[in-house]
């Protein structure tokens, strides 16, 4: 927690009243994310195409659900297809449905994806898993928004928006000739990329916060509560699951620690190994760190954070930072923090 790449550098953007209720089940408040919530707030009401780049775990699905649920089209259905979930050899039907006929087994027309999220969205999820005549049939969509389904011969008109996401360099596969690069240019309107978890550190403690109350209420047992030790050792770990990685720990730990406190040694060891070398390289760097600089600034950017989710009532922040508002008072005054602060100011 005393990691000088903690101190968020950019000011907090506030997020607009009317989002808060989208945003609610996004957990975020450092600038990394409200970055994104920014993106989202300017984007939701175009029907512009998107593309979501990020690591495996990182949230695209919440954030194409969260660009849905803003838009002018959240009254409509939104359809979900993972391409690199899906067989290849079913992927074509699943976008475009069948007739009666169409193969063994087609007993009756289906619509595809595309036909359902007609005047919604349809996400297409690692869309860089696609097969190449596949991916011809999608820039048809996206050009001309017809298709026709696997087997017949009507044009089918669709004005569904496409939010299309990726955990590849789809740039990188343009280059090796693995993905077309008129697709690539057609998705590539509003690229998107979703910070991993390491560039969040700021973020974990509200993450872990949020996941034990989940799980302790499916549990029916009282939420534990993390030492600051234990703490530590998530913020310094690497996370190369992200989000996903985290929650699936916390849903491990709340279902069988017993206690009250979740200790260092009730971590997974490979977590408890990997963040103590992280701390080390820390401690050994050859720059130099400011432990109390360091700190101070963590706290400060804790502080705007809860503030500003807050829309500034200190006796809600302090109920966040699970401090007396009058402590929460004191470090203000003692950093000088207003609604124009950023840490590091």
């Amino acid at each position: 927690m005393t990691d000088s790449n903690l101190q968020l550098k950019n000011k907090v953007i506030p997020i607009k009243a009317q989002f808060q209720a989208i945003f609610k089940d996004i957990i975020g408040h450092g600038t990394a994310m409200r970055k994104i919530f920014r993106i989202v707030e300017k984007v939701a009401k175009s029907d512009t195409t998107i593309l979501l780049n990020g690591e495996t775990g990182t949230g695209k699905g919440l954030i194409a659900r969260a660009i849905h649920k803003a838009s002018g089209r959240s009254d409509q259905p939104f359809v979900q297809i993972n391409c690199g979930a899906t067989p290849e050899g079913l992927l074509e039907s699943e976008f475009f449905g069948y007739r009666r006929g169409a193969f063994t087994g087609a007993t009756a027309d289906k619509a595809g994806k595309f036909e359902i999220a007609k005047g919604g969205t349809i996400f297409l999820d690692e869309i860089g898993d696609m097969s190449a005549d596949l991916q011809v049939k999608v820039l048809r969509v996206l050009e001309e928004g017809e298709f026709e389904r696997v087997g017949g011969n009507e044009t089918i008109k669709t004005d569904a928006r496409i939010i299309a996401a990726t955990h590849r360099d789809l740039e990188e596969e343009v280059q090796k000739g693995n993905f077309r690069e008129d697709l690539f240019y057609r998705l590539y309107v509003i690229p998107v990329m979703l910070p991993t978890l390491k560039e969040r550190k700021a973020d974990i403690p509200y993450l872990v916060a949020h996941f034990i109350e989940q799980f302790a209420v499916k549990k029916e047992s009282s939420p534990a509560k993390f030492s600051d030790e234990a703490m530590k050792i998530l913020v310094n770990y690497s996370w190369p699951g992200n989000v996903r990685e985290l929650k699936n720990l916390i849903e491990r730990l709340v279902v069988l620690h017993e206690g009250e406190h979740i200790l260092p040694e009730d971590l997974p060891e490979k977590i408890r190994i990997v963040s103590s070398r992280a701390a080390r390289r820390k401690e050994i760097s050859s720059e130099g760190i400011s432990f109390s600089t360091a700190v101070s600034e963590f706290e400060k950017a804790l502080i705007i954070s809860a503030l500003d989710q807050s829309n500034w009532v200190k006796n809600r922040a302090a109920q966040l930072l699970k401090i007396k508002r009058t402590t929460l008072v004191e470090k203000i005054k003692r950093y000088n923090l207003g609604k124009d602060s950023e840490p590091g100011s």
